[in-house]
């Protein structure tokens, strides 16, 4: 099936005790609306729907699913289902709260508490890339205490990106969005178009999927900073690995930012996911200190390998032989 734009439910249609509004977001995968519950407090609500296995068309209720992506959908829908009930047992100001999830219409629904404030791509758009880095640090440092949580729980973020990173009106950063359960569409069904986001999306998220990690999250955190910078996200990772365009940060904003924030955004997007911060916590405790160690600067493990072989050689071990003999 080809993917089509399908339509919200109509408003005020009712999910068991929540009555939809509007929607308020929608991509490829799901749709969100903004719903009431029964004592009028608003709520979102994010709708199962991959609009590459399924169509539901104005005023409809149920999609229709063709026999042939029957099993696929199903199989979606329960990992959402799954990471729903995952996230709903974290409990951070700084990751969305997942408050009930249900199947209904022949799909499944997440309800989350509703946010008040903007994403921070919204924030990008209106300061056209003028962002300033005491604000860049103070949104990502407090961001990455959810994103840690969110690791601790042996989950994924995924689709970590500006338009996934909601500042609310107290200044306090949101995790919003996570994309575990259609990255698990996209391993099982290389038919279906891409639902990550190029720009943010690490290259093993393209075609090393089996080096997923905390890593991975960690390249689309360098990717939402640059993006902070630059007003833009930076060169897609699938077009990096063909040729890499990218220059390194610490040259391009050099001057307009600290060096040491531009080298550890540079730190973050490098293309080998083995020499990128490997936690949350480590990049998280760079930010604060206002550098990076030592050991993970760029060709730091390069030249104590080179050490290694130098030590390792048969000649250089003859030789120390003979001197010692002599």
């Amino acid at each position: 099936m080809a993917a089509q734009s399908n339509s919200a439910l109509p408003e005020n249609t009712i999910l068991e005790n929540y009555r939809i509004a509007r929607p308020i977001a929608s991509g490829g995968f799901s749709i969100v609306y903004l719903a009431y519950d029964e004592y009028g407090s608003p709520v979102a609500i994010k709708e199962y729907l991959p609009a590459g296995l399924s169509l539901r068309g104005q005023g409809q209720i149920l999609p229709t699913i063709t026999p042939e992506h029957v099993n696929l959908f199903r199989y979606g829908m329960k990992c959402f289902f799954e990471e729903g009930r995952a996230l709903a047992k974290i409990s951070h100001p700084n990751v969305v709260r997942v408050i009930n999830f249900f199947r209904a219409n022949e799909t499944v629904y997440m309800v989350m508490q509703y946010e008040r404030g903007r994403t921070l791509q919204e924030h990008i758009v209106q300061r056209k890339g003028e962002i300033k880095e005491n604000f860049i640090r103070h949104v990502f440092v407090q961001l990455m205490n959810g994103l840690r949580e969110v690791h601790t729980n042996k989950l994924l973020h995924l689709d970590l990106k500006p338009a996934n990173i909601y500042i609310r009106n107290d200044g306090i950063p949101v995790l919003l969005d996570f994309g575990a359960a259609r990255q698990t569409l996209i391993g099982d069904a290389p038919k279906l178009n891409p639902m990550y986001t190029p720009g943010f999306a690490a290259p093993e998220q393209y075609r090393n999927r089996e080096a997923l990690g905390p890593w991975t999250d960690i390249y689309s955190i360098g990717a939402s900073m640059f993006a902070c910078l630059s007003g833009m996200a930076p060169q897609a990772a699938d077009q990096r690995l063909e040729k890499d365009r990218m220059q390194p940060v610490a040259r391009t904003f050099k001057g307009k930012y600290s060096k040491e924030l531009l080298e550890i955004i540079d730190w973050c997007l490098d293309m080998d996911h083995l020499k990128r911060p490997q936690s949350v916590f480590s990049l998280q405790k760079a930010i604060v200190d206002n550098r990076i160690p030592d050991a993970q600067r760029p060709g730091a493990l390069a030249g104590f390998k080179r050490m290694l072989d130098d030590l390792s050689r048969p000649g250089d071990r003859d030789a120390e032989k003979t001197d010692t003999a002599r």
